[in-house]
């Protein structure tokens, strides 16, 4: 085949550059049409900003529920190769003949290895490196609080990465995270206050105001709102005498609105703590708050 024929074959592959919700969906419907497909993205992960939203306009559709199929789908499929932290530098040829120059940036593991296991960040070199808060006042605790949280300062402290295990583990002894245990936590690890809140703030299940004993998660996605979900949700609020993200008096019910609990099949549904309640209707609603409120003893209106 001499060089001109070479140069007028058209290759059987495609190149999509962008891993976000419009790519990732490219790059399925082109593989399975039997094209080879090479999916370019600069970030280390495809998904784009789609993988940073709690929810989607118009719908409110959780935008994981909309996005993790497709990540699934492309990572199983074989005629899908995903090229991350690679940026197109040059682009020749014509179209059913292109030859793209690819530049990609290292990643300094083996990805064919690669089994999760962690081992790279205990001995990465490049770590966030705890630095002296120079003029912050210490904190002082209250010796039941300081305990607790020493110990679980202590527990996590020697894991690479401690920070996140240790938000949880006081989310779950304080069910909130109080001003001063933060600071104190700032002031032990050596790590700036405004990091931790950024982490703190970042994630749903984290609240930086007192919360109750039992959090009512109203589910709100789409099945459930058109299956009566407000109307569960104006229930709860005419009961507990709250609205949405609202803390009862005597600190036993939060009420807050969620996008998703994962329970379609039984919308509408509700989440109190980790049980779940499916197929509800208005009418019973009243039977899950004095469910609750008999567990502890507290009067409530008939």
């Amino acid at each position: 085949m001499n060089q001109q024929s070479e140069q007028k074959r058209k290759v059987g592959s495609a190149l999509v550059v962008g891993g976000g919700i419009g790519g990732m969906q490219a790059a399925l419907d082109l593989a399975e049409a039997g094209i080879k497909v090479y999916l370019v993205d600069s970030k280390p992960s495809i998904g784009g900003v789609m993988s940073q939203l709690d929810k989607t306009f118009p719908t409110n559709d959780c935008a994981m529920c909309t996005i993790a199929p497709r990540l699934v789908s492309i990572g199983r499929h074989k005629d899908i190769d995903v090229l991350t932290l690679s940026e197109v530098e040059k682009i020749e040829g014509e179209p059913g003949n292109f030859h793209v120059t690819v530049k990609r940036r290292a990643r300094f593991v083996n990805e064919d290895l690669c089994t999760g296991c962690g081992t790279c960040v205990a001995n990465c070199p490049v770590r966030f490196i705890p630095q002296p808060l120079d003029g912050q006042a210490d904190v002082q605790l209250a010796p039941e609080r300081k305990a607790i949280v020493d110990n679980i300062i202590a527990e996590h402290r020697h894991r690479p990465g401690p920070l996140m295990p240790i938000l949880q583990s006081i989310n779950v002894a304080f069910n909130y995270f109080p001003e001063d245990v933060m600071t104190y936590v700032s002031q032990q690890l050596a790590m700036p206050l405004t990091h931790i809140l950024r982490v703190a703030s970042f994630y749903n299940a984290f609240s930086l105001k007192p919360r109750g004993k039992y959090i009512i998660n109203v589910c709100m996605g789409t099945t459930c709102y058109v299956r009566g979900g407000e109307r569960l949700m104006d229930r709860f609020g005419e009961l507990l005498k709250v609205h949405p993200e609202e803390t009862t008096p005597d600190m036993l019910f939060t009420l807050k609105s969620v996008r998703c609990i994962g329970c379609c099949g039984l919308a509408p549904a509700v989440m109190v703590g980790e049980a779940v309640y499916g197929k509800l209707s208005v009418k019973d609603v009243q039977g899950i708050v004095k469910k609750y409120r008999g567990n502890n003893h507290v009067p409530h209106d008939h």
